[in-house]
């Protein structure tokens, strides 16, 4: 049986032991920081490093653009593998969110011609950080275990939206900046002390939605685990995961709160950079196994030949 390679965008915010652990290929999102362009990823270079400095730049006001992994950069990483006869797959970002997924589109329609006998996979993930990394970890597990590229394809068409996402921020100027919310809605949400919560929608492409808001941080981290509870799966069986743009004891309070909704065992990370500009420092997320986000969509889809893995190019910022 031919094994395959697996590849991330770096927003999969997969950390370092589990990126070594299981072989998984980290295409690196770039931003410029001050007019310096910088690499959001770094092979053998500690993420946590990388990340406190980006957030640190961004509480001191540091001008911070963030831009899409071109197709000639997933062509450069995808190169390897395929000349050593591997087939490959690809997570990235939703397409819903940055345009990475229809460069590496791009990208694997241009290395098909070069490449005819290897098969290669994009994964739209319908997600951001580890809500990516959570389902390439899945893959690299069915993979070790010697699934081939083709079942480990048609188990993503099953599952990939029952990754559930929420998210709350510290401060709303970055998702003003964004233009996620009007200048008047920051200001008086600053004013009353009102934090969003956010998460991943069922769209597809899927984007990432308000949806409801808490009055005070510690109310906000109790929503998010009030979302899992509400949302969760198995949550014995399962290991869930947490990423903070440098706010770790939030991050390390919502662990508890999680394990004593029933979580097996909690990862906490960095906020992926890519992503982490626009919601800013102090943001904490939460990523889990549970309920498809389709609802009632998703049985009307597994009668059909629907997948993460279409290859028409949709149009995105």
């Amino acid at each position: 049986m031919n094994s395959f390679d697996i590849f991330v965008d770096s927003g999969a915010n997969i950390p370092d032991n589990l990126i070594k652990k299981h072989n998984i290929g980290v295409i690196p999102y770039s931003c410029t920081v001050n007019g310096e362009e910088r690499l959001c990823y770094e092979k053998d270079f500690a993420f946590v490093d990388t990340a406190k400095k980006y957030y640190e730049d961004l509480r001191n006001g540091a001008d911070i653009k963030t831009s899409l992994i071109g197709m000639d950069r997933v062509m450069q990483h995808l190169t390897p593998s395929l000349e050593a006869g591997k087939d490959v797959m690809l997570f990235t970002i939703s397409s819903g969110i940055s345009g990475t997924y229809n460069q590496a589109v791009n990208a694997k329609k241009e290395l098909e011609k070069k490449y005819p006998n290897c098969k290669i996979y994009v994964c739209d993930s319908a997600n951001a950080s580890m809500g990516a990394g959570m389902l390439a970890l899945r893959i690299a597990d069915l993979r070790d275990m010697g699934e081939s590229i083709e079942s480990c394809a048609e188990w993503l068409a099953r599952n990939t939206y029952k990754i559930n996402s929420y998210l709350t921020v510290a401060d709303l100027k970055y998702l003003k900046k964004g233009g996620r919310i009007s200048t008047t809605l920051a200001i008086a949400g600053t004013l009353l002390n009102i934090k969003p919560i956010l998460r991943a929608d069922d769209g597809s492409p899927a984007k990432l939605v308000s949806c409801g808001k808490e009055r005070g941080r510690k109310k906000a981290l109790s929503a998010l685990a009030d979302a899992f509870s509400q949302n969760v799966e198995n949550p014995e069986n399962q290991t869930v995961a947490i990423c903070h743009a440098d706010c770790e004891e939030d991050a390390l309070e919502l662990a508890e709160l999680v394990k004593a909704r029933g979580a097996k065992d909690v990862i906490i990370e960095y906020y992926d950079l890519c992503t982490g500009s626009h919601v800013g420092p102090g943001t904490v997320a939460l990523f889990f196994y549970g309920k498809d986000r389709r609802g009632e969509a998703a049985e009307a889809q597994k009668k059909t030949a629907g997948s993460p893995f279409s290859q028409k190019i949709k149009t995105n910022n």
